[in-house]
C-alpha cells in the first residue's frame, strides 16, 4: 500500500501518498526525486554545482518574487536540492503550503514553474544575478572564516567528506569560486536547469523520462467530502500533477532591477532642499548630551536636524556583516491611543512587508534590488512599537563582471539606507499586498485554534490581561475589518522623523556611514508623514492591566497525540523595573530594607538596577524549575520561566510553562507553584545561586555582543523619551550592575511579582482522542539529521 504507484500516462509514473488529519490547518504538497550525489572533486564537477546554485537561486526568487504578483494561492514555496550523507543520495524537493480550497491551482502554478526553468533555462540578467549574489556569499564566508566555530566546521567535513566532496577552507572555496563564475556560460546554465527540473519535465507525453522514482506526498486537513474544493485523493493529486505537466510555458522576461534607488542627481537636489546637520545625542537616564562633533565608543549616538535619532557601533565580529533597526515607538498601543481601527498596525505593518512598491519602481524590482544587494528585510508590529530590520552585506555588492573587470556597485550599506529613505517618504500601499497579510493573520489566528500550546497561552493570557485585544492574537473579523486606508493611516502616522530611532551595527567605518546616513536619512523632510498624525493625541504609553485575583482554567482541544501543557502566570514590573501602578523595582526595595547603606542606596538609584535584578530573578527561577520540576521530581521534560518585557508600557507578567503527560499535569503544575512560593519564602536565593546566575548573564551578554542584531537591539530605545531608564549607562555599567547585585536585592525584588497563591493564574492543557479514532501500531520515525532546509544561495 505504501509504495503503491500511479501512471499519469503510459510510461510516466509516480507515488502519490495523501496524510489527512483534523488538526492541520493548511494543505502541503511535497515532490521529491532522489538523484546520485556528485562528488566535487574537480573543477569541472564544481562549475556543475556552481551552476545548479544559479538555477536554484534563479527559481526560488521566481516563485518568491513573480509569484506572489497577483494573490498566489500558495502561502510557502520553496525548491531545492541538497546532497544527504544520511540518505545516500542528492535529494531534489519541492515544497508547498496552502489554502486547502486552492490546492490544486497552487499545484498547477508551482510545478509549470519548475517546468518553465527545466524548458527554458534562465535569462541572461538571472546568470548575472545570481552569479554575482554566489560570488558575494562566498567572499563574506571567507571574511568570516576563522570565526566559524568548531562545531560547524566539523560538521561541514563530516558531511563533505561523506558525499565525498573535497573538502576546502572558505578561502580556498572563494578563489576557486571565482575562478569558476568568470567562465561559467550561460548555456552549461541551462543545462544544468533541464537535469534540475528533468523528473518535472519528465512526466509530459513525449518527453523523455528521468531515471529513478517520483513521490508526491499532499498533507490536508480531514473532513471535506468528494465534492468540495478543499477534498484531495490520490486520483484527484495525480490529476493536477499531470494537467501542470501539460501547461504550455512561456520564457521569462528580464526584469530591468535597477542598481540603486537614489540617483546621485536626485540626492544632490535633496541636500539642496533640505540641508542636514548634525545635533547632539539627548538622553533622559541622566547621561549628559554626547557632542554632535565627535565619534565616541562603544557607540556614537546622535540626533539629526530632522529629529531622527541615530546610533551606529562599529562590529568587526560579523566580518562584511551588519544590521539596521529601526523603531517608531506606538504598536498595537498606539492602535487604541490614537483611535486607530483594532490590528490596523499589525496588518498595515505585513502589508508593508508583504508590498514593496517605492515610487516608479514596481515591487518585483525593489525585491529584486534588494536580492541582488543581499538584504534581507523583515517588518514587524509588536504590542509597543513598530520595528524594521535590515540585514545586509557592508561590502560592493550588486558588481558586474570578474577580476581586473569587475565594476563594482553600490555597498549594501548605502543599498539599506536608500530602502529606508524609501520607505518614509514614496511608499507605494497596494490592495494585493494588504490581502496577503490578511491571509496571514487569519491563517495564524485560525492555527493558533489547533494548537494545545497555542490555544492555551491565549487563554491564560486573555485572563491575565483581562481581554485586552493588544496583548492576543488578532481575530478574523478584526482582521477581515482593516481597509487599504486604515492601514496606510496607521502605519504612517508612525513614521514621522522626530519620533523614529535607527541603530547600526556591522563591520563598517562609522565616519563614512554616519555621513551616508546624514545624506540619505538626514535630507527627509522634518515634517513627512505629518498629514497622518493624529492630532491632540495621547503620547504617553498605557499601563498593562491591573490583575484580578487569579483563578484556574482548564482547556481540552481533540487530538490523536496524548500530551499536557501547564502554565502558572502572575503580574510582574516590565523590563526597566516599572510596576503598572507607575513605582518601580528600586523605589520599593528601597523602601522595604530600612537598613540599607549608603552605598546601597546608590546602587539602587542606578537606571539598571531593577533590569539587571529581573534578568538574575529569571535565570535563578529556571534553573530551580529545572532541578525541582524535572530533575528531582520527573514530572515533566521541559520547564520554562520567561517575562514579557515590554520596555514602555509599564508592568508585565511572568509566565511559566510546563510540558507534561496527562496523568502528571496537574502534579507538575503544583510542582512548579511550589518552587515560585519556596524561591520567596523557605528556600530563599542563595549567594551560591545568585553567583552562577551572575556568570550566566554576563557570558550570554558578552557572547551576544558579537552578533550586530544584538547590538541593534541594546542601541533601540537609548534616545527614547518613553523608555526614561534606558540609556548609554544601561550597556557601559553593564557588568559592575550586575556584579553589585546582592541576595537581599533580589529578596526584595521578588516581593514585587505577583507570587502569592491568591495572584496566581494557572491552566492545565490537555489534548482528548477524537470520538472513533483507531490507534495504529506504527513506530513513528526520529527526525532525520542532515535534511535541514536551506536557501538557493547557501552552499
Amino acid at each position: 500500500e505504501f509504495l503503491k504507484e500511479a501512471e499519469l500516462s503510459p510510461g510516466k509514473v509516480i507515488r502519490p501518498h495523501i496524510f489527512k488529519h483534523e488538526l492541520l490547518q493548511n494543505f502541503s504538497f511535497h515532490l521529491f526525486a532522489k538523484r546520485p550525489v556528485e562528488p566535487i572533486k574537480d573543477m569541472a564537477s564544481f562549475r556543475r554545482s556552481l551552476a545548479r546554485r544559479v538555477c536554484l537561486a534563479a527559481l526560488q526568487i521566481r516563485l518568491n518574487v513573480g509569484g506572489r504578483s497577483d494573490d498566489p494561492a500558495f502561502t510557502f514555496v520553496e525548491f531545492n536540492q541538497l546532497d544527504s550523507a544520511r540518505e545516500g543520495c542528492a535529494v531534489c524537493s519541492l515544497d508547498m503550503t496552502a489554502d486547502p480550497p486552492r490546492w490544486r491551482e497552487a499545484v498547477l502554478k508551482s510545478v509549470a514553474e519548475i517546468r518553465k526553468l527545466g524548458i527554458h533555462g534562465v535569462t541572461p540578467g538571472e546568470m548575472e544575478r545570481y552569479a554575482s549574489a554566489l560570488l558575494t556569499d562566498a567572499e563574506q564566508l571567507a571574511a568570516q572564516g576563522d570565526m566559524i566555530s568548531h562545531g560547524d566546521q566539523l560538521s561541514y567535513l563530516m558531511e563533505t567528506v561523506a558525499n565525498g566532496h573535497t573538502f576546502m577552507s572558505a578561502e580556498q572555496s572563494y578563489v576557486i569560486t571565482e575562478q569558476a563564475l568568470s567562465t561559467l556560460t550561460l548555456e552549461e546554465v541551462n543545462r544544468s536547469a533541464a537535469e534540475l527540473c528533468s523528473h518535472i519535465t519528465g512526466l509530459n507525453d513525449g518527453e523523455l523520462t528521468s531515471a529513478g522514482k517520483v513521490v508526491a506526498v499532499a498533507c490536508a486537513p480531514k473532513g471535506p467530502e468528494s465534492g468540495d474544493d478543499s477534498f484531495v485523493d490520490e486520483d484527484k493529486l495525480c490529476q493536477a500533477i499531470r494537467d501542470a505537466c501539460s501547461i504550455e510555458v512561456e520564457p521569462v522576461e528580464d526584469v530591468v532591477v535597477p542598481h540603486t534607488l537614489v540617483t546621485p542627481d536626485e540626492l544632490e537636489e535633496a541636500m539642496k532642499a533640505n540641508p542636514p546637520s548634525w545635533e547632539e545625542g539627548q538622553f533622559s537616564d541622566g547621561t549628559p548630551n554626547t557632542p554632535a562633533d565627535r565619534i565616541t565608543r562603544p557607540f556614537t549616538l546622535r540626533r539629526l536636524s530632522n529629529g531622527i535619532r541615530v546610533g551606529i557601533n562599529q562590529n568587526p565580529a560579523e566580518s562584511q556583516r551588519g544590521h539596521l533597526r529601526l523603531v517608531a515607538p506606538g504598536g498595537r498601543d498606539a492602535e487604541r491611543r490614537l483611535g486607530f481601527k483594532s490590528g490596523s498596525l499589525a496588518v498595515g505593518a505585513r502589508a508593508m512587508q508583504e508590498g514593496g512598491s517605492f515610487g516608479s519602481f514596481s515591487r518585483e524590482q525593489v525585491e529584486l534590488f534588494a536580492v541582488d544587494h543581499l538584504i534581507m528585510v523583515e517588518i514587524t508590529c509588536t504590542e509597543e512599537s513598530l520595528v524594521m530590520d535590515f540585514v545586509f552585506p557592508t561590502t560592493n555588492v550588486g558588481n558586474s563582471g570578474y577580476g581586473e573587470n569587475m565594476k563594482l556597485g553600490i555597498t549594501g550599506t548605502e543599498s539599506v539606507l536608500q530602502i529606508v529613505r524609501e520607505i518614509l517618504i514614496d511608499f507605494n500601499w497596494e490592495e494585493d499586498a494588504l490581502g496577503r497579510s490578511k491571509s496571514s493573520y487569519r491563517t495564524a489566528h485560525e492555527s493558533l485554534g489547533k494548537s494545545l500550546e497555542g490555544k492555551s497561552t491565549e487563554m491564560i493570557m486573555d485572563a491575565v490581561t483581562s481581554g485586552d485585544d493588544r496583548f492576543l492574537s488578532i481575530d478574523v473579523d478584526t482582521v477581515n475589518a482593516v481597509t487599504l486606508e486604515d492601514a496606510k493611516n496607521a502605519v504612517m502616522s508612525q513614521l514621522r522623523p522626530k519620533d523614529i530611532e535607527i541603530s547600526v551595527s556591522g563591520d563598517i567605518v562609522v565616519g563614512e556611514v554616519m555621513e551616508q546616513i546624514r545624506q540619505y536619512l538626514g535630507t527627509v523632510p522634518a515634517d513627512t508623514n505629518a498629514e497622518y498624525e493624529v492630532k491632540d493625541a495621547i503620547m504617553e504609553f498605557d499601563s498593562v492591566p491591573k490583575l484580578a485575583p487569579g483563578k484556574h482554567l482548564d482547556l481540552e482541544l481533540e487530538d490523536s497525540d496524548p500530551r499536557a501543557v501547564a502554565y502558572v502566570a502572575g503580574a510582574s514590573p516590565n523590563q526597566w523595573g516599572f510596576l503598572a501602578d507607575g513605582t518601580s523595582v528600586a523605589q520599593r526595595v528601597s523602601e522595604a530594607d530600612k537598613r540599607a547603606s549608603d552605598y546601597d542606596k546608590q546602587r539602587r538609584a542606578h537606571p539598571l538596577f531593577g533590569n539587571a535584578a529581573l534578568s538574575l530573578i529569571s535565570e535563578i527561577a529556571n534553573r530551580r524549575l529545572f532541578s525541582t520540576v524535572r530533575e528531582r521530581k520527573q514530572l515533566t521534560y521541559d520547564a520554562n520561566f520567561s517575562l514579557t518585557g515590554f520596555e514602555r508600557m509599564k508592568g508585565g507578567s511572568f509566565l511559566v510553562t510546563v510540558t507534561a503527560s496527562k496523568e502528571k499535569a496537574q502534579k507538575a503544575l503544583d510542582a512548579c507553584k511550589e518552587t515560585l512560593e519556596a524561591l520567596r519564602k523557605s528556600n530563599p536565593i542563595s549567594v551560591d545561586n545568585l553567583e552562577s546566575a551572575k556568570r550566566v548573564v554576563l557570558n550570554r551578554h558578552e557572547g551576544e555582543l558579537r552578533t550586530s542584531q544584538y547590538w541593534a537591539t541594546i542601541m533601540s530605545g537609548i534616545q527614547e523619551e518613553s523608555i526614561p531608564l534606558k540609556g548609554p549607562l544601561s550597556v557601559t555599567d553593564f557588568h559592575v550592575v550586575i556584579e553589585a547585585m546582592t541576595t537581599t536585592d533580589l529578596q526584595l525584588a521578588l516581593d514585587c511579582m505577583g507570587l502569592d497563591e491568591s495572584e496566581l493564574y494557572t491552566c492545565i492543557g490537555k489534548t482528548v482522542q477524537p470520538v472513533g479514532l483507531v490507534v495504529d501500531d506504527i513506530v513513528k520515525a526520529s527526525p532525520m539529521a542532515g535534511m535541514g532546509r536551506g536557501g538557493a544561495l547557501m552552499g
